[in-house]
């Protein structure tokens, strides 16, 4: 595309040659391509502008920013620009050709259940026959079904993967494609461009507050999703959903807490490997079977159902996708075992709202002791959330063993007197505090009696662990098995 023709689509004055041709467009000074815009962010420590020499020496034939500083000098077309991220999402999608128009988009955000809810609607489109992809934080798929990873680790990759990716899914054929929203996507418009049918909100609880500041910014992030979409699908059990019915262009409402809403849920039965209720729809009712463990899957499975219902799928298909679902790798993710071991469950859960429904969820089903394995973020993140985590855990569990989480340069013993602490102002003395992470899976696997459970909470489905500045290779299901086969060895022994 001529960089005239782009910057006319974007409504962009162009200083310098129009004629020369774009064939991407990036940020990232390290990531241009012979034939990229380079869009100059200016960021709270960084101005892009820096870069731009960076930028041209690998290719950058245009560049994109907020205006050039005094005494820069930029040996390339310049365009102005209002915002320099909007423009990086709006030029990706124009070079792409707008690919999510050619698909119906269902958009899930909210601080728990996002990739949850964004598998099961990926599976029930699928059930339906529809050729479906999928875009969240364990990877994206295409509608083969085969796991991929986006070259940045984001719950939401930048705006120029997100429409590559896009348009990958309508190559391969993709009818419809799952996406997962986080705050930070949406905050930082890497969806921006995204051509949203249906919204779906699972709930707004503290996190990220590093980022955005106060809940109410948070809020008006994730927000933006809703407002975008052509229609909402909203959790009115969640009190933040009062303020979204009325920036959402038409809405459908989940409860399954006993609210009145288009889909409900009621007389839920937790069995030891599945979730049993009665389903009340806008096509009549029905009784619903959920292969997974833990209450709260019921409203995660309600707001797939209906996302889904709004993209044209019949409710009886839908009933009869849910009995078929297969999981979510590191959601509530159950470690293969032998009998007279204890049961192992991997499980995401990094917020003290999220730990408190799993570990809920495993003690209905959990015969002995229940015990749990975390830590939590260093680096940037969110520091005031480690106290209430040591406070949950050790008012849930019988024993908690604190450890290791992405520490990042974040003194690891500094978290770990934060939990400690909030587990001591609880009046609870029943916690460890082992710093390797592997020897902490290894203490409570070994230690935990046969109708016992440990949850081993935080990590997931993630691939690497964070420790100072050092990434490592990590996969909890493979440690978890390490742990059952060593104590096999020892009982053996």
């Amino acid at each position: 595309m001529r960089l005239g023709d782009l910057a006319a689509a974007l409504d962009l004055p162009v200083e310098g040659d129009p004629s020369v041709e774009v064939t991407g467009v990036t940020h990232q000074g390290d990531w241009v391509r012979p034939g990229d815009a380079f869009v100059a962010i200016r960021g709270a420590r960084v101005d892009g502008h820096s870069f731009i020499g960076q930028a041209v020496e690998r290719g950058a034939v245009a560049v994109f920013g907020e205006g050039l500083p005094e005494g820069t000098d930029c040996p390339v077309p310049y365009a102005v620009v209002p915002a320099a991220r909007a423009a990086l999402a709006d030029a990706a999608a124009e070079l792409a050709g707008h690919p999510s128009r050619s698909v119906q988009v269902l958009g899930v955000t909210g601080t728990d259940g996002k990739t949850t809810t964004s598998c099961l609607a990926r599976h029930l489109l699928r059930h339906a026959g529809r050729a479906t992809g999928l875009l969240s934080t364990i990877g994206y798929e295409l509608p083969d079904g085969v796991l991929l990873q986006p070259p940045t680790h984001f719950t939401t990759p930048e705006a120029p993967q997100v429409q590559q990716i896009l348009a990958e899914q309508v190559a391969a054929g993709a009818e419809s494609v799952v996406v997962e929203a986080s705050s930070h996507a949406l905050a930082l418009d890497r969806v921006r461009a995204v051509d949203f049918d249906v919204a779906v909100w699972t709930n707004l609880t503290g996190e990220h507050l590093d980022f955005h500041g106060t809940m109410e910014a948070y809020f008006a992030d994730k927000a933006k999703l809703v407002q975008r979409a052509r229609h909402a699908v909203l959790n009115v059990d969640d009190p933040w959903t009062e303020q979204l019915v009325p920036m959402a262009a038409s809405h459908t409402a989940y409860s399954a807490e006993g609210a009145d809403a288009d889909w409900t849920a009621s007389d839920i039965v937790e069995g030891p490997d599945d979730l049993r209720f009665s389903l009340r729809t806008p096509e009549g009712d029905f009784d619903a079977v959920l292969p997974m463990i833990g209450r709260f899957n019921v409203a995660n499975a309600l707001a797939a159902m209906a996302g889904a219902h709004a993209l044209g799928v019949d409710v009886p298909t839908l009933v009869a996708g849910l009995a078929t679902f297969g999981g979510v790798p590191g959601r509530m993710e159950m470690v293969e075992r032998t009998e007279g071991e204890p049961r192992v469950i991997v499980d995401f859960a990094h917020t003290p709202p999220s730990l408190d429904k799993a570990l809920a969820t495993v003690r209905v089903t959990t015969a002995g002791r229940l015990w749990v394995v975390l830590g939590s973020a260093g680096g940037p993140r969110d520091p005031s959330k480690r106290a209430p985590l040591g406070a949950v855990a050790t008012q849930l569990a019988d024993v908690v063993v604190f450890t290791e989480e992405d520490h990042r340069d974040t003194p690891l013993q500094d978290i770990l007197d934060e939990m400690e602490r909030g587990a001591r102002e609880g009046g609870r003395d029943n916690y460890v505090s082992i710093g390797d992470r592997r020897e902490a899976i290894a203490y409570a696997v070994s230690g935990a009696d046969p109708t016992d459970t440990v949850v081993l909470a935080g990590k997931g489905p993630e691939e690497t662990l964070e420790r100072d500045t050092e990434t490592i290779p990590w996969d909890e299901m493979s440690e978890a098995r390490l742990a059952l086969q060593d104590r096999r060895l020892s009982s053996a022994g």
